[in-house]
């Protein structure tokens, strides 16, 4: 009799018995349908055996095997393994969120999801049609010929690009007998590299790494704004797609994505590009993950869920912007894309990348301590782009005119009046951060969460930016009746306002997650930047980073001191690498740079090595701040967090835990807190801290505890294990 053990997607950390006659040692990492409880399920095959600890009349068939797709690969296989341990989640819960929701769904597979992908390619007949013998009305049939007669072959996605009518197209020359389909298989073409030439120190980094690319090393590029980065991603990329390898690229946001796919897409035009990320449908998902699999696409290209893709030729994994705490999922399984990416590097053999102006300090501090290799980049690349000069407004001293101050108004209309674009940065959306009732003291707060509702003004609403939770504008006080309601503090649609109060004649764009909610949206506003169609923009951190704005000379940033003095004790590196990000949006190009920032606190000694582009000195600054308070990354933490209807019940199973396992030596225990958002979505949030020098020892506390925190009975709480937490 032979059983299979099966890992499902629940919050059990354990494999279930199943008996499956026909099953082979072929079939491990195969979906399997099973039955559990009273429903089917999916789940993935993880060993075989011939004996089973669970009682035969207990013990159930499995209904059927599903081999329509090849199983996973070892390697991926190994890898939620590594993610079971080292983040203490259960395995079914860790194998089926790196899975696209397509192989989780017990329906079959879409048929044309499974079949080999296609290019289509002129024939001898194709190649005689001159373009002129395309009547003038049908232009998007003229596109295409050109198109397949300039690049000789083409995908259905790259002709979807083109016009929507393009595939349909494809299949008349198919009849036609003007192309023909050809499988997919790895190709590389390299189209000429821009006329720009490496820098010194570009060379320096590019030769390093190529140097050794068959073997694993974790490289920090370290490199200014605007140095170049991008360029040695390209000339490092460009070696293994020669050698039939594949490219991994994690970037942290969804709408980084568009720039650098384009990049990537111009310099390697015949490579098969795959763009994975959560905007895609279940369809277009599904389609990607296999074509990655069957080793069809040279470059990937996504955000964190990214690093789970089966990858059979492997040769390099970059991670752009590798300080932001995107790569951090903050639920479910709380994996760090980031260095999720280097043990797979190190386990394939392969190099990785980290690339970024500011890296994060644990970061900074292996590269310090020889663990990574940094490699340097201090001057921009592009001819005559210095970085940007950066100036402070000391607010105490002069009065804001709807939270602009009149040097940055006087700057704004410098820009103008020379055509060139300018941005104002405020990490902040919607109208106002604040309703209030100047009679009674009322606040609009969110009935879900700790936290106040935020003025919507456009859509005449009022949002809690953590759970969703909507209203309309109340027309008085809910508390006293009073009609004079305040909004207090900015956001991006109020700066909005006021901007296009002072320059009415300015064409000003603002960007933030409100309007970019299309599918199409990011790109539509990527092309009015580019094209110079806007002069004023507006935006939050989704204009800080990787974003290359050629005729942006001027930024102002709007309260930056809000993150000085917080209780987060990475609050001061967010902030500087963020102002630095943004600060190098600013004369990228021949066109000089310049940054005003608004603050109270002009003297503090992040904005001293701001103002001198001195990540160096700020780093060595915050580390030794941590080296004294024992805080990574010269120690290692976890987070036990707790969520109850009431906040005793998750402090009194906090409190609990902790008489569960006696720390070991080099453990320590701090006493169970209520979050930072104390309620969210409803639930009462409560947290306790653990803490050690040693990774190992922690580990090993961690996973006796987290075998008897599962047997704990908890049915009112919700417990997960947060394994190197960035929030609090």
């Amino acid at each position: 009799m032979m059983i299979i053990r099966v890992a499902l997607d629940i919050p059990i950390d354990s494999l279930f018995d199943y008996i499956a006659p026909d099953a082979t040692q072929q079939d491990i990492g195969l979906r399997v349908r099973v039955p559990f409880g009273k429903k089917i399920m999916i789940g993935i095959i993880i060993a075989l055996s011939n004996d089973t600890q669970v009682p035969h009349d207990k013990l159930k068939q499995a209904e059927a095997i599903l081999r329509d797709i090849p199983p996973l690969p070892t390697a991926l296989m190994e890898l939620f393994e590594f993610c079971n341990h080292y983040y203490h989640h259960p395995i079914g819960m860790v194998i089926m969120n790196g899975l696209p929701t397509r192989l989780r769904s017990i329906r079959p597979l879409p048929q044309r999801s499974i079949k080999p992908s296609f290019l289509f390619r002129l024939t001898d007949t194709g190649q005689a049609i001159a373009l002129s013998c395309i009547p003038g009305r049908n232009k998007i049939k003229q596109r295409l010929l050109a198109r397949l007669k300039e690049v000789d072959n083409i995908g259905s996605e790259e002709a979807k690009r083109l016009s929507p009518r393009a595939s349909r197209l494809l299949q008349e020359f198919l009849v036609q007998g003007w192309v023909e389909k050809v499988l997919v298989e790895l190709e590389f073409t390299l189209n000429a590299p821009p006329t720009l030439q490496l820098t010194a120190e570009q060379i320096t980094a590019v030769n390093a790494i190529q140097a050794e690319i068959g073997t694993f090393n974790t490289w920090l590029l370290h490199g200014a704004t605007g140095s170049g980065k991008t360029e040695i991603y390209l000339q490092v990329t460009s070696m293994l797609l020669k050698q039939g390898r594949q490219v991994l690229i994690l970037v942290p946001e969804i709408n980084l994505t568009p720039q650098l796919e384009a990049i990537f897409r111009s310099r390697f035009p015949a490579t098969h590009l795959l763009s994975l990320h959560s905007k895609l449908n279940p369809s277009e998902r599904i389609s990607g993950w296999l074509q990655a699999q069957r080793g069809e696409a040279g470059i990937i290209l996504g955000t964190r869920l990214a690093i789970f893709t089966p990858l059979s030729r492997l040769g390099l994994i970059i991670v752009d912007e590798e300080h932001d705490h995107s790569f951090k999922q903050q639920d479910g399984l709380r994996y760090s894309a980031r260095d999720i990416a280097v043990f797979r590097a190190k386990q394939a053999n392969i190099p990785v990348i980290l690339g970024s102006a500011t890296p994060s300090l644990e970061s900074y501090y292996n590269a310090m301590i020889g663990r990574y290799r940094r490699l340097r980049l201090y001057t921009r690349a592009a001819k005559n782009a210095t970085l940007p000069t950066i100036r402070y407004i000391n607010t105490n001293a002069i009065q804001l005119k709807e939270g602009l101050s009149e040097p940055l108004l006087i700057a704004l209309e410098n820009c103008l009046t020379q055509k060139q674009q300018s941005m104002v940065f405020i990490n902040r959306r919607g109208y106002a951060p604040v309703l209030l009732c100047k009679s009674c003291a009322w606040l609009a707060t969110c009935s879900r969460c700790s936290s106040r509702l935020v003025i919507h003004l456009t859509q005449k609403s009022l949002r809690c930016h953590y759970c969703g939770h909507k209203e309309r504008l109340p027309p008085a006080c809910p508390q006293c009746g009073d009609q004079d309601l305040m909004p207090f503090g900015h956001g991006t649609q109020r700066i909005e306002a006021a901007l296009a109060k002072f320059f009415p004649e300015a064409r000003i764009l603002r960007v933030d997650r409100d309007n970019i909610r299309r599918k199409e949206a990011w790109q539509s506003i990527l092309a009015a930047i580019h094209e110079q169609r806007v002069d004023i923009l507006i935006g939050t951190q989704l204009l800080a980073k990787g974003h290359d704005f050629p005729n942006l000379s001027l930024v102002g940033v709007l309260n930056a001191d809000a993150s000085l003095y917080s209780t987060d004790f990475r609050a001061e590196e967010r902030l500087f690498a963020q102002l630095m990000q943004v600060a190098g949006r600013a004369g990228r190009a021949e066109t000089a740079g310049e940054v005003l920032i608004q603050t109270e606190f002009p003297d503090h000694p992040l904005y001293h090595a701001l103002r001198h582009h001195d990540y160096d000195a700020h780093a060595q600054i915050l580390l030794k701040e941590r080296e004294i308070t024992h805080f990574p990354p010269y120690s290692y933490q976890a987070l036990l967090n707790a969520e109850a209807p009431q906040i005793d019940i998750a402090m009194d199973f906090l409190t609990l835990a902790i008489t569960l396992i006696k720390p070991t030596e080099q453990i320590e225990i701090f006493d169970p807190v209520p979050a930072q958002m104390a309620r969210l979505k409803g639930l009462e949030r409560a947290h306790l801290l653990i803490q050690s020098h040693s990774r190992k020892r922690l580990q090993a506390f961690l996973s006796d505890w987290y075998i008897k925190l599962c047997k704990f009975p908890n049915r009112k709480v919700r417990w997960t294990l947060d394994v190197d937490p960035i929030e609090f």
